[in-house]
């Protein structure tokens, strides 16, 4: 009888979980819970759970790849009469282009030397390259340089129908897109020929057109010393600087570009890529 007078363990758990409920329940339905409930703060509006932070490489491919925040809707690139020679910007800003690639010869030692210095260029590709090398458009993208449309083929545009123009440029984006995951936002017509379809067509391709400011004729082959001496030159805030990472021999464009771009950043230069402006 003694025994059956001491509750077992299980009794004991079932008669504190009554317990329990029983003062919960009272607590809900008491006069004044509300008011008790109400007096402690809300979260403040907008506010989010901590999160951990990135790792460098999550944050330069999650804007890429598409898990960033969604981006506002675009306005309309406006038609222009003639490109973009030069860039707005704070300081002393430069900018590096490099045409005709991707060439799997030259153009990695190029994302080598940027990598090294922590610099963003702009890479205006062609398709025809751009179509077996898409693995290097996939790591133009992945570390923040801009990859831009340099039509399929690389023809002289003032040449041709209204009708080759768009395919030359409709397919070059779509491989691009591809390759990125986005679309290219900038283009720049091969040997700086623009016409009147050129402008109009990239800009209902969602296009910007640019040029350069500075020509360094890499792509005649004049020495790395002349390179460097042309892009030291012409360094100045908003300079746009062409040079070439494919079309021949571009070892000489990639030995000026470890020779001058320390000496650009230790002078006081911002090298970085241009922000897109709308209407």
């Amino acid at each position: 009888m003694q025994n059956d007078q001491l509750p077992t363990r299980r009794r004991a758990l079932l008669a504190g979980a009554v317990s329990l409920c029983a003062a919960g329940a009272a607590a809900v339905f008491a006069p004044g819970a509300g008011k008790r409930a109400a007096s402690t703060p809300p979260p403040a509006a907008g506010a989010r759970a901590a999160r951990r932070p990135l790792r460098p490489s999550e944050y330069r491919l999650r804007p890429l790849t598409g898990y960033g925040p969604p981006r506002a809707p675009h306005g309309k690139t406006p038609v222009r009469r003639e490109p973009l020679l030069s860039v707005p910007g704070h300081g002393r800003t430069m900018v590096l282009s490099f045409d005709d690639g991707p060439d799997p010869r030259y153009t990695p030692h190029i994302l080598d030397t940027l990598a090294r210095y922590g610099v963003r260029a702009m890479f205006f590709v062609c398709g025809e390259m751009a179509v077996g090398n898409q693995d290097l458009l996939a790591r133009m993208a992945d570390e923040g340089h801009v990859v831009g449309n340099h039509t399929w083929t690389h023809p002289l545009l003032t040449r041709l129908r209204r009708a080759r123009i768009r395919s030359e440029m409709e397919r070059t984006s779509d491989v691009i897109e591809k390759a990125c995951g986005e679309r290219p936002e900038w283009f720049r017509a091969p040997y700086g020929a623009w016409n009147r379809a050129a402008f109009q067509l990239g800009a209902e391709l969602g296009m910007e057109s640019l040029a350069w400011t500075v020509d360094t004729l890499d792509w005649t082959e004049p020495g790395t010393r002349t390179i460097v001496e042309r892009v030291e030159d012409g360094a100045a805030p908003g300079v746009v600087v062409l040079s070439h990472d494919a079309g021949g021999d571009r070892s000489q464009s990639v030995r000026a570009l470890r020779a001058y771009l320390p000496g650009l950043l230790d002078s006081g230069y911002h090298v970085t890529v241009p922000r897109r402006q709308y209407v």
